[in-house]
């Protein structure tokens, strides 16, 4: 995304939504254009399939136009929203994948940072959305093991934090504190990137 899309997408307008409610399509269609790249970008890199995150993003905009007379302006911004609906659906993906008895994730021997940087572009990414993925990439490299693993498992699996301690044969506590120290390592990490591109 170029700088102007970017900031439209952190700082779409409540107001979008409340017409979209309304059953205004070129509301819809303004949201769709405003938010896909970042919620399809985010789709692949959960389940590392073209195919799968480009189906999983028609399913998220059909619930958006469905629910979103539920969405509350209290509870977040309308990216987060999003964002949060997405990851969500991605994570039930990947949970039915488990129960069939498949990989949730790709390669899960890689860490994290290298399994990013290794899915190559979507068809909808720009060169800012490269840099912004290899940034993410980058900044997760630079985190304690414990803290990558912790931040692998609940990001990108999306496994609970009761479901990450059992894993890792950890206390809750623990899980808790490595996750939240990663995600204060992380946004310190890209905060100039943020700030350079105005979004956050």
């Amino acid at each position: 995304m170029d700088t102007p899309t970017r900031r439209a997408t952190s700082a779409i307008d409540p107001a979008l939504l409340t017409s979209v409610a309304k059953g205004d399509q070129q509301a819809f269609s303004q949201l769709y254009d405003h938010s896909s790249t970042l919620l399809y970008t985010l789709a692949f890199r959960m389940l590392g399939n073209h195919e799968e995150a480009a189906d999983l993003l028609q399913d998220v905009y059909l619930e958006v136009w469905r629910k979103v007379v539920r969405y509350d302006v209290g509870r977040g911004t309308p990216i987060a929203w999003l964002i949060t609906l997405t990851r969500s659906r991605a994570i039930d993906r990947l949970r039915s994948r488990n129960t069939r008895g498949h990989n949730a994730t790709v390669g899960l021997d890689a860490p994290v940072s290298s399994r990013v940087a290794d899915l190559g572009p979507s068809p909808f990414e720009t060169q800012a959305d490269q840099e912004l993925r290899m940034a993410v990439g980058s900044a997760m490299t630079i985190l304690p093991p414990a803290q990558q693993q912790a931040l692998e498992l609940a990001y990108y699996e999306g496994l609970s934090h009761s479901e990450i301690a059992a894993r890792l044969n950890q206390p809750i506590g623990t899980v808790k504190t490595r996750i939240k120290l990663g995600m204060s390592k992380l946004r310190d990490s890209l905060r100039p990137f943020w700030e350079h591109g105005d979004i956050g």
